[in-house]
């Protein structure tokens, strides 16, 4: 068998059939989601919450509490999001996408440290702040935070913070075992990079009418 590929698959030897068809879906829906948000579709909040919901099982198993929480809060946020993409005014968009504000760029970092913190308080009170991931589960947490509430907003540095969290998710998923959850961030950083150009270009065209 190829080394990578016995890399990535030997930690399933230990999963029970459930769990590895779990995963299955939850990465499926996850990258279905991010696809849809790419394409500036509504389709990107329920496909979003199927997979969020799947994964906060699945991250609780891996003992990554910040990844289970922020998943917990993507399905929350969703329902904002999903609200906030469909409101209509005279049949026209009432929400396009935009950048960030003045207000906003002056505010992300802190409400990035805040999540931080609490993040590492949580890890700290469940006593599993020995391993090595979990300053580094913290940090994307806090990422993927920000970034989801921008999305939900419909801003364009979203895609930004997506990016740099799904790229350092990649390793620390295939160090938990979880290879097919590590691969869709994968993918993920790519659709990312496709998603901010494409709404950059919508967003330009917008301004330029």
């Amino acid at each position: 068998m190829n080394p990578i590929f016995e890399f990535l698959l030997k930690p399933y030897q230990n999963y029970n059939t459930l769990e590895i068809v779990l995963e299955s879906i939850a990465v499926v829906l996850g990258l279905l989601s991010v696809w849809f948000a790419k394409r500036d579709q509504i389709a990107v909040y329920p496909t979003g919450m199927l997979s969020t919901a799947i994964f906060v099982y699945i991250l609780y198993k891996a003992n990554l509490l910040g990844d289970l929480l922020i998943n917990v809060y993507f399905f929350i946020v969703s329902i904002y999001g999903w609200y906030f993409w469909v409101r209509k005014k005279r049949k026209k968009t009432e929400n396009p996408i935009s950048r960030m504000n003045s207000w906003e760029k002056k505010r992300w970092f802190i409400l990035f440290l805040i999540i931080l913190f609490f993040v590492a308080g949580i890890y700290i009170l469940f006593d599993k702040w020995q391993d090595w991931s979990a300053p580094i589960d913290c940090f994307t947490t806090a990422l993927f935070f920000v970034g989801m509430w921008f999305m939900a907003r419909k801003r364009l540095e979203h895609w930004i913070f997506w990016i740099v969290g799904d790229l350092i998710s990649i390793p620390l998923y295939l160090y938990k075992g979880l290879g097919l959850t590590s691969f869709q961030y994968l993918v993920f950083t790519l659709i990312a990079i496709f998603g901010y150009i494409q709404w950059k270009r919508i967003y330009n065209k917008r301004v330029i009418a």
